[in-house]
């Protein structure tokens, strides 16, 4: 547990870096054999507008090719429970284990395990998943997040858009 605690550590210092550079504060890293293997960070907004820049896959992005082979002995460390998208990458590179700090209860993939094609179903079954580990420092990130996302809704397409604006909704899907 305080080697998870120290990558978490790595990857909430990620998300925040993300934040200052205006993105939503998630961050994830890879390690395989106790050494971190690759590092990302949400990059959806800047430089340019990009939904498949969370963090979870610029951290895949970033493994070297020759990496992969030991795929099933990584763990990835992500702030923020994945969303669908980075939950089907991350069974697709065959990782073999998942360690998140906060829980998204409206956009993790956490609701959908119990209801999985059954290709993905034999890939989560080689998959250990484990969180929220540290939701203390990775819960106030979510907030954030949250916060950014609303305001960002709101300043791109104008609150007429969004009738239940303060509702929880979320953005996992969008970390």
């Amino acid at each position: 547990m305080l080697e998870d605690e120290k990558f978490m550590h790595r990857a909430i210092e990620l998300a925040l870096l993300a934040e200052r550079e205006g993105n939503l504060p998630v961050g994830a890293i890879i390690t395989l054999d106790g050494e971190v293997v690759a590092e990302g960070r949400s990059a959806i907004w800047v430089p340019e507008f990009d939904a498949t820049r969370h963090a979870e896959i610029e951290a895949l992005r970033a493994v070297q090719a020759n990496l992969w082979e030991s795929s099933d002995e990584m763990t990835l460390y992500t702030t923020l429970e994945p969303c669908l998208m980075c939950f089907g990458s991350i069974l697709l590179h065959g990782i073999g284990r998942v360690v998140f700090g906060s829980a998204d209860s409206y956009g993790g993939a956490g609701s959908v395990l119990e209801h999985l094609p059954p290709y993905f179903q034999e890939r989560i079954e080689k998959t250990q998943w484990l969180g929220p580990i540290m939701p203390g420092e990775c819960d106030s990130l979510h907030e954030r997040l949250l916060a950014l996302e609303e305001a960002r809704r709101w300043q791109v397409q104008g609150e007429d858009a969004f009738p239940f604006a303060g509702a929880d909704r979320g953005c996992g899907a969008i970390s």
